[in-house]
């Protein structure tokens, strides 16, 4: 076994948190290991503004795969919805722990949910998805460019920037801020990003002990789900530059239901469908044909 793991992550106070709590993991699974923690800026780090129109893939990613490839990096941790879904993209996924809430949430300097805020009220977002589902759902709001970490956009908030934002449940929980929250959004009918509140491990096999102890974190249910969502989302052929959600749930019974949609950017259209099954791949690939079937593909092109 080596001396030590390096762990790759983003620089974003949610990125290191994140990291943090693997390194945690990996020490408990093997006690004499020293971690380290390797920062990284990726090019969506670097953009500013919306991602709406961008046909780029792995801007949150890519720099943390070349680290694993030049060996600078033993582990690189991930958020799972950044990760491209297209054939053979990237290393493996080794590992997805236990999912967090994978709901978005509204959060307002009054504390209003998104039915009770006023006409003309600000509402800050970068996902072209939580976009099209805001304006969708109220066409008299004003959907505003939101950028930077979690923290700063809440900052920007209290600040008067935005009169709300809307966020991801599991980043205000993993940072301590998830008192914020003025309203919990339904995954089913406001479907989040696939794989959103799953972190996704990938790993060098130099070092067997490492890649197990990763292999070790592995949750059967978030990877079921996970699974599901994005095999919706690439028979969709999309990305977090489309307005795709999709979220799973497991049932009593162990049956998978996928919730889905897709929409055009200004909210004025929108397809959902709602599919269920047994095995994740072929309940997302149901869902991405019963969508497509209604029209998706020109709402996408």
């Amino acid at each position: 076994m080596s001396a030590g793991v390096r762990i790759g992550c983003r620089g974003s106070e949610l990125s290191t948190w994140q990291a943090r709590w693997v390194a945690a993991r990996l020490e408990v699974a093997l006690p004499n290991l020293a971690v380290e923690l390797v920062e990284i800026t990726t090019r969506g780090d670097r953009h500013h503004g919306s991602f709406e129109g961008l046909s780029e893939t792995g801007m949150f990613t890519s720099e943390l795969e070349a680290a694993l490839d030049a060996g600078r990096i033993d582990v690189a941790v991930h958020s799972l919805k950044d990760l491209p879904v297209s054939d053979g993209a990237g290393w493996p996924v080794v590992s997805i722990p236990l999912r967090d809430d994978p709901a978005d949430a509204l959060v307002s300097r009054e504390g209003y949910a998104l039915a009770e805020l006023p006409a003309g009220a600000r509402v800050g977002t970068a996902s072209p998805r939580r976009a099209c589902l805001i304006r969708a759902r109220r066409p008299e709001l004003e959907v505003v460019p939101a950028r930077g970490n979690v923290d700063t956009r809440v900052r920007h908030l209290e600040e008067g920037r935005y009169d709300a934002l809307v966020l991801a449940v599991a980043g205000l929980t993993r940072l301590g801020l998830d008192g914020k929250i003025s309203e919990r959004l339904d995954a089913r009918t406001f479907p989040p990003a696939p794989g959103q509140g799953a972190l996704a491990l990938q790993a060098r096999d130099d070092d067997h002990a490492v890649t197990a102890a990763v292999v070790g974190m592995e949750d059967p249910r978030a990877r079921r789900t996970t699974d599901a969502e994005r095999s919706c989302l690439s028979a969709l052929g999309g990305g977090c530059s489309r307005p795709i959600g999709a979220h799973a749930r497991i049932g009593d019974g162990g049956e998978l239901t996928v919730w889905a949609c897709v929409g055009s950017p200004d909210g004025s259209r929108i397809l959902r469908t709602e599919t269920s099954g047994q095995v994740p791949e072929e309940v997302g690939r149901a869902a991405a044909a019963s969508l497509l079937d209604q029209g998706a593909r020109g709402l996408l092109s």
